[in-house]
């Protein structure tokens, strides 16, 4: 089936073109022409590539609104994510996910990168089938219209010194790696999804079991988010977490660092001279008083940039675009680091969940695109190439994955979000 879009402002490259002719069969872009006359089904506003949510954990959704108030830390926080986790069953993530996922649609996601690691039941009991869990996640983002990469998860200790896993965190574990790769073999894929692979963190991985997970790709990893986790690694290895990760062939153009926040200059040009990815969740990072990363100086190392939204106490890729950004402002005391263009690269990075084809609008790409209203309180006025530093999820009008429409007129065309999000969180 052939379909002929018209896009007054499209963003193609590093640029924004006008008057952009986009052609779409069999779910790819076959013909991409700027300076066209207007012809086809009109996209309004800005249109930009689909977006990439590189880091997801769906079930922490369940916690916006109810964590914010008082005092704590990353810790305290994790107390309560944990009480979420003790409740879910794969009918009840499915449900959960479903919503989740059509959120991100909404907002201009086509591609989530789910960092999954509650596997098991109550107990670390086995469901029948052992991969349950993350069936319901690529089910979910099948019923929801977007693309998933489950990036199946190794969580085998509660510390770096090893302490075993207790309480809700058996449901995260596997006896050991090739437990894990043994059930991992087993999931079945699908047209919409990718296999991926992620280590916890050094704290619940031990050393010795990294080097199993070397060369796979896509894989994902927590790094030095805090930094107890630095502390401990040095205690217990004499290393940094990333020098852990470097000395046991982790790091690499297939891996990504997710939040990356408490670094070394060594950290950073180890990262970047292996041009491992780096995935920073800015709306997350805040909430949870992390602190921030050093993004632009991964960058000038090498290391391609991504973003997510981690816990989704906001799911807003614009958010996550304008975090990166102003999050280096505050601590440089200067502006500008990242051009217009780069920002929407590291939002539409496709490439560290494994989709090469995807990401922009080019020929031969899958066809995704977001459609970004100019004319709403917040956009207009907006040169086209500055809107992103304006616009909100809620500014997307119009989204196509996969050349299919999932949002139209700014309503999923597959699920009732709201009433979904209602009925799942009451």
């Amino acid at each position: 089936m052939r379909t002929v879009f018209h896009a007054r402002h499209a963003w193609i490259g590093a640029d924004v073109a006008t008057d952009v002719r986009i052609e779409i069969e069999n779910g790819l872009f076959t013909a991409v022409t700027p300076d066209s006359p207007a012809d086809g089904e009109s996209l309004p506003g800005l249109v930009l590539p689909g977006l990439a949510n590189a880091h997801s954990h769906a079930f922490h959704r369940a916690l916006r609104g109810r964590t914010h108030s008082g005092r704590g830390s990353f810790w305290t926080w994790r107390q309560q994510m944990y009480e979420v986790a003790a409740g879910l069953d794969p009918d009840r993530y499915l449900a959960l996910a479903r919503a989740v996922y059509a959120e991100m649609a909404l907002a201009g996601v086509t591609c989530v990168g789910e960092f999954h690691y509650l596997h098991h039941a109550p107990g670390g009991v086995r469901y029948a089938d052992p991969n349950a869990m993350g069936a319901a996640l690529i089910q979910a983002a099948d019923e929801a219209g977007i693309r998933i990469t489950l990036l199946d998860t190794l969580y085998l200790t509660a510390g770096v010194d090893g302490t075993p896993l207790a309480g809700v965190q058996l449901r995260f574990g596997d006896d050991n790696a090739e437990a894990w790769a043994a059930r991992v073999a087993e999931i079945t894929a699908a047209p919409h999804a990718r296999i991926g692979a992620a280590i916890h963190s050094v704290r619940a991985v031990p050393a010795d079991q990294l080097s199993m997970l070397a060369g796979r790709g896509p894989l994902h990893v927590h790094l030095s988010e805090q930094r107890a986790e630095n502390e401990q690694c040095r205690a217990v290895h004499g290393c940094t977490p990333t020098e852990l990760l470097d000395r046991h062939g982790i790091l690499g153009p297939g891996t990504t660092a997710v939040h990356a926040t408490h670094l070394t200059d060594g950290d950073v040009k180890l990262l970047g001279d292996s041009r491992t990815g780096v995935c920073f969740c800015p709306t997350t990072e805040r909430d949870l008083a992390d602190g921030i990363g050093p993004a632009a100086g991964l960058a000038a190392a090498g290391s391609p940039i991504g973003l997510g939204s981690d816990s989704h106490a906001v799911i807003d890729p614009f958010e996550e675009i304008r975090g990166l950004e102003m999050n280096e402002r505050l601590a440089s005391e200067s502006r500008g680091h990242f051009p217009a263009a780069a920002l929407v690269a590291a939002a539409a990075n496709h490439q560290s969940l494994g989709w090469d084809d995807a990401g922009g609008i080019a020929p031969g790409l899958r066809a995704d695109l977001v459609a970004v209203s100019l004319a709403s309180v917040r956009t207009t006025g907006s040169r086209p190439d500055q809107a992103i530093f304006a616009a909100t999820g809620a500014d997307v009008t119009h989204v196509i994955s996969g050349g299919r429409r999932i949002v139209a007129d700014g309503r999923h065309t597959l699920v009732d979000v709201p009433a979904e999000l209602a009925k799942v969180l009451a």
